[in-house]
């Protein structure tokens, strides 16, 4: 599969709501940019209005979620809105934000997505850059099984494989795998949700976290394993989410993926340790134009 050409945004359009864990009132914007400007940030709530590129350089350590900080200004929880703009391939777009976290919407990226669809996607002229993996990488968990590898594709496609089985835990195993293109980001991926058990809640708000954050904002399980006050939009919908952050998190090596990947509770911290080894250790293409 040849390169592509790279892809922005036909004009701006505008998210409004409020961060999952602080629950401040934030406004999004997503704007055109031009060919190589790549994703990046801005808080246009602060002095110094310094963009944050979107890519493993920037990372910081944070609680759950993936945040970027760069010369003092942060971003938080921008997993969902880089997993749109990569499931349908809009490589160049600038995000400006009043807040310290992105809009949550309702735990999954659909709001982002039918932002960017509602925006349009319009071709550029330069082919897009691309990392293929060429060896296998892996990160582990602490006790030495690996978390999340990544290895070469035939297809010249991003293809994710998710295993998710908590040993003792109220979710059932669920597996499942996506060769990542437009159409099954948003068929098969977009809409699933962030979820948590309901015992998880209660030591998120005593530690002051998530107090505005209701379970119509995210799945929430009870004891049994039960979605609180909401409905499951699909029997593996906690599968699809962990694929839908492993796909925000890959973003950040920098360029267009091709590889296999296989994640087995993984979390973020997992993602983000095998983003820096693609960036490393792969050599980026730009591909030649017609």
């Amino acid at each position: 599969m040849g390169h592509r050409k790279q892809r922005t945004i036909s004009r701006r359009v505008v998210i409004e709501g409020r961060g999952l864990f602080r629950g401040a009132a934030v406004t999004m914007e997503l704007l055109p940019a031009p060919e190589f400007h790549g994703i990046a940030f801005q808080r246009i709530d602060l002095a110094d209005r310094t963009r944050i590129p979107a890519h493993v350089r920037f990372l910081t350590k944070q609680f759950r979620c993936t945040a970027l900080t760069r010369l003092g200004a942060s971003v938080e929880v921008v997993e969902h809105i880089l997993a749109a703009l990569a499931g349908l391939q809009v490589d160049n777009c600038l995000v400006r934000l009043d807040a310290p976290e992105c809009p949550n919407g309702d735990g999954s990226a659909r709001v982002f997505a039918e932002a960017l669809l509602d925006a349009g996607i319009v071709e550029q002229t330069a082919l897009m850059p691309r990392i293929a993996v060429q060896e296998r990488i892996v990160v582990s968990h602490d006790d030495g099984c690996p978390a999340i590898s990544v290895g070469p594709a035939g297809s010249g496609r991003l293809t994710v494989t998710y295993d998710l089985d908590y040993p003792g835990g109220v979710i059932s195993r669920q597996i499942r795998t996506f060769e990542l293109t437009p159409e099954s980001f948003v068929r098969d991926i977009a809409f699933a949700r962030t979820f948590v058990m309901e015992s998880e809640v209660r030591a998120l708000r005593a530690q002051g976290i998530g107090l505005k954050t209701t379970a119509q904002d995210l799945l929430v399980f009870d004891s049994s394993g039960a979605p609180i006050e909401n409905r499951l939009r699909a029997d593996d919908e906690c599968v699809r989410h962990k694929i839908l952050d492993c796909i925000g998190d890959l973003a950040l090596a920098g360029a267009e993926i091709t590889g296999i990947v296989h994640g087995r509770q993984s979390g973020h911290h997992h993602n983000h340790e095998v983003a820096r080894e693609i960036a490393s250790k792969s050599t980026v293409t730009r591909g030649r134009a017609a």
